[in-house]
C-alpha cells in the first residue's frame, strides 16, 4: 500500500556517492554549510543528532577536520531519539555523539540537550517534550524549529524511533514520546524516546543518510513517492536530502 503522497515540504533529493568515506565527506559539507547558514540567518543553529553507524562516522569526520573550527559556542544540540538507558551506556546515542563528536569539539555543556532515557519512557518523553516547548513554542504555532536534522534510516523502515506501524506516528501535538514497549524489530530491544514527524518535518532541513544494499528498497521508495514507510515520510520544510552509498542507491 502506498500512502498518500501529500505531505508538505520539500521532496526528497536522492544523491549517491560510491561509498561510506565519500558519504560522510558529502555529509559533512553539507552540515557545514546548514551550520554556518542558520548562524548567518539567525545567529544560532539548532541540530538534532541521529545515533547509529552511519552518523558516527559522520560525527568522528566532523571532529576531526576544518568543520572542528565551525561556531560550536552558537550551536544548540538536540537528540532525535534516545534509548532508556543512563547516558554513560554503550547504547546511548548520547554517549556514542559525546564521544564521537561532543567531547572534541569547543562546545559549551549547556548547549548540549540530551534525552533523559534513564528516567524511563514515559517521564524522559515528557521532560524532553517540556525542553522542546520550552526552546520553540507549541507545535502547529509557527514558531522556528530545528534547522538541521540527521537521520539515519533502520532496514525495516524506521527513522529516529518512528516505527512502522507504531502509536507514535499518528503523534501531532507533542514533540517527543515514548516508545514502550520497543517494537520487536528494535535493537537493542529497549524502551525509547522519539522525536515525532511533526517535530521532524519543522526543521528547515533534513539530511538522511543510508548505506548498504539491504535499505535499497527504502530509497527506491523514496524515489517513486512512496510514503508508506516512516524513513520515507520525512520532509523538511526547505530541504530534504538523502545521501547513499551505491549499494543503497
Amino acid at each position: 500500500m502506498t500512502a498518500p503522497n501529500d505531505l508538505a515540504g520539500a521532496a526528497p533529493v536522492v544523491r549517491v556517492v560510491a561509498d561510506a568515506d565519500a558519504l560522510t565527506q558529502a555529509a559533512e559539507a553539507l552540515v557545514g554549510d546548514a551550520v554556518l547558514h542558520a548562524v548567518e540567518r539567525h545567529g544560532r543553529c539548532a541540530v538534532a543528532l541521529a545515533g547509529g553507524s552511519t552518523p558516527r562516522a559522520l560525527y568522528a569526520r566532523l571532529a576531526a577536520s576544518d568543520a572542528a573550527r565551525l561556531p560550536w559556542n552558537l550551536v544548540d544540540v538536540w537528540f532525535g531519539d534516545e534509548r532508556c538507558v543512563p547516558p554513560d551506556d554503550a547504547a546511548s546515542n548520547y554517549r556514542m555523539a559525546h564521544d564521537a563528536l561532543l567531547s572534541r569539539v569547543p562546545i559549551p555543556p549547556e548547549n548540549v540537550r540530551r534525552i533523559p532515557g534513564e528516567l524511563g519512557a514515559a517521564a524522559a518523553a515528557e521532560a524532553y517534550d517540556a525542553m522542546l516547548r520550552d526552546a520553540f513554542g507549541a507545535l502547529g504555532t509557527g514558531g522556528e524549529g530545528f534547522d538541521l536534522v540527521l537521520l539515519g534510516v533502520g532496514t525495516e523502515g524506521h527513522t529516529a524511533s518512528l516505527f512502522p506501524g507504531h502509536p507514535a506516528l499518528d503523534v501531532t501535538d507533542r514533540w517527543a514520546v515514548p516508545v514502550d514497549p520497543a517494537p520487536p524489530t528494535a535493537k537493542p530491544l529497549v524502551p525509547r524516546v522519539t522525536l515525532t514527524f511533526p517535530a521532524l518535518t519543522g526543521a528547515t532541513e533534513i539530511l538522511v543518510l543510508a548505506t548498504g544494499a539491504e535499505k535499497k528498497y527504502i530509497v527506491d521508495a523514496v524515489r517513486a513517492g512512496d510514503t508508506e514507510l516512516p524513513a520515507a515520510r520525512v520532509r523538511g520544510r526547505e530541504r530534504t536530502m538523502w545521501i547513499v552509498d551505491n549499494a543503497a542507491g
